[in-house]
């Protein structure tokens, strides 16, 4: 399984589950996956899945039952956490959690894009992020699905450094990327023609599986959803799934061949 040391400047280096029930979360993820669970008492019970011993994702409980949960979140790589924080909100973002350290491993923060979307920010300390990527039971794909598309092209490339390129500008299918063709890291969905008005933005995150149909089927069976049922696109064969908490997330597996 070929391995990762980091993530390039503005791209996604971490994905983490902050949930309301997280026993019921190792379980699924661990049997759907093959994750295996380190949990740090000393970050507030904080805990890192990983594939064959490599961490690929997060996942944190919900301590204030005011607060919404169930839900995946995406993490930016930046060398300088302070000029980046400082620099989304001249961008017209806005504050969500000031950089703040993780012991050693490096330092975290989060602000919202000019949609709306929440995006997490990571330095690194003695922890990079994912050390694998687009492979089986792996993180693949990371995309902001937004109804203010005009306004976070901007947003991404002025203040992470995206290098944007357009794969459609049709009507019924806006879609940029960072990085072009093979070498994208992350894309931007207009969803405004395809989601009713006050959908919230979020991004989506894909986990690479050889078998998409047999995937969806398993999370069912672990007590799962379907959102959108497994099919063929220029991409691969793409799936949205719920786990037992309603948290949304995706699977990118390889193209029919019936």
């Amino acid at each position: 399984m070929p391995t990762r040391d980091a993530a390039p400047t503005g791209a996604p280096c971490w994905i983490d589950l902050f949930t309301n029930d997280v026993d019921a979360a190792h379980r699924f993820y661990g049997e759907l996956f093959g994750w295996t669970i380190d949990v740090a008492e000393e970050f507030g019970g904080y805990g890192t899945f990983h594939l064959d011993g490599v961490p690929v994702a997060g996942c944190m409980g919900n301590s204030d039952p005011g607060h919404p949960a169930d839900f995946w979140s995406v993490y930016l790589n930046t060398p300088d956490i302070a000029a980046t924080f400082a620099a989304a909100q001249e961008a017209g973002g806005q504050p969500i959690l000031a950089p703040m350290p993780v012991g050693d491993l490096g330092q975290m923060a989060m602000v919202a894009d000019p949609s709306g979307a929440a995006v997490g920010l990571w330095q690194t300390g003695t922890f990079s992020g994912m050390g694998v990527l687009a492979e089986p039971g792996a993180p693949a794909w990371f995309e902001l699905h937004t109804r203010g598309y005009d306004a976070v092209l901007p947003f991404y490339r002025d203040v992470f450094g995206w290098d944007l390129h357009t794969v459609s500008d049709e009507p019924t299918f806006r879609y940029t990327t960072f990085g072009k063709d093979e070498a994208g890291l992350a894309g931007i969905m207009d969803d405004a023609g395809h989601t009713p008005e006050g959908t919230p933005p979020h991004f989506a995150v894909y986990i690479q599986v050889p078998d998409a149909d047999a995937t969806a089927a398993k999370a069912e069976a672990l007590g799962g959803a379907i959102e959108m049922a497994p099919e063929d696109t220029p991409y691969g064969r793409l799936a949205v799934l719920q786990d037992t908490t309603g948290s949304r997330f995706n699977l990118l597996g390889t193209t029919s061949t019936t």
